[in-house]
């Protein structure tokens, strides 16, 4: 029996292919799609809908959110309020309102999969920063994205932040309120770890944790590139999985690599 899925954001840049990836997949049918831009349009054989609300009205198995950072944790409370498993796409929600969407999720006995990057590659990356940051404690993230991205830091760069912040919390050689002039100079505290976002024509999707010794550094860097292919994989396996899942998973890593993520 396919799992029955409806996509907010189907029209958008990451949305979209991640509808066209269901529809070529037989394990999903497309039965609602949200994009209030193109309402009453045809994708897929269905109308697209204005509000979840009302695509929601057809029996769903998962929601898939990538409408944006403004309305994704509405969207989310109220689909886990219909008794809808969801997975995440959208940036923009902090580690307290993961931890809302938990708690009502572990209340109606929903799954929900969120993920900062769905991406097979930036989930690596993180993975890898992880591990490196059991072992070295002075390390920064840095954030690279197009002039109008609305969010800041990218989802990618929030959540790599407060998973490193929970490995422990980095070191600096002067704390940041000795320091003189604009502190904000220095980046955002995301769960004890500095993040600096950059926004300039030019950048695609860039993420990187920069680990910092005496005489040396490493760097790990995920680059996106042209196309949203790269998030249709790791979204649509966590779609799969959502159905089976009780609570609330963060990142593709828990899916990829378990207790050991």
């Amino acid at each position: 029996m396919s799992i029955r899925v409806c996509v907010a954001g189907a029209t958008g840049w990451t949305g979209s292919a991640v509808t066209n990836g269901i529809l070529r997949d037989d394990t999903f049918e497309l039965v609602g799609a949200v994009a209030r831009s193109a309402a009453g349009q045809d994708i897929g054989g269905i109308t697209i809908c204005a509000t979840l609300a009302q695509a929601l009205l057809t029996p769903t198995d998962v929601f898939i959110d990538y409408s944006g950072a403004g309305p994704v944790k509405e969207h989310v409370l109220y689909a886990i309020e219909q008794g809808v498993n969801v997975v995440v796409g959208s940036s923009g929600m902090s580690a307290a309102d993961y931890d809302d969407i938990a708690a009502k999720a572990e209340d109606k006995g929903v799954g929900v999969i969120g993920g900062g990057n769905f991406s097979v590659t930036a989930t690596l990356m993180q993975h890898l920063a992880l591990i490196a940051a059991r072992h070295i404690p002075q390390f920064e993230v840095l954030d690279f994205c197009w002039a109008e991205k609305e969010d800041v830091p990218s989802g990618t760069a929030r959540e790599l932040a407060e998973k490193l912040g929970d490995i422990q919390k980095p070191k600096h050689a002067r704390a940041i309120e000795d320091l003189h002039g604009p502190v904000e100079t220095r980046g955002a505290d995301i769960n004890g770890v500095q993040v600096h976002s950059v926004r300039l024509p030019g950048y695609k999707l860039s993420c990187e944790a920069v680990f910092g010794m005496q005489g040396e550094r490493l760097k790990v860097v995920h680059e996106a590139g042209q196309s949203a292919e790269p998030y249709v994989s790791g979204t649509l396996l966590a779609a799969k999985m959502a159905v089976d899942v009780k609570g609330l998973v963060r990142g593709l890593d828990g899916l990829l690599f378990g207790d050991d993520g």
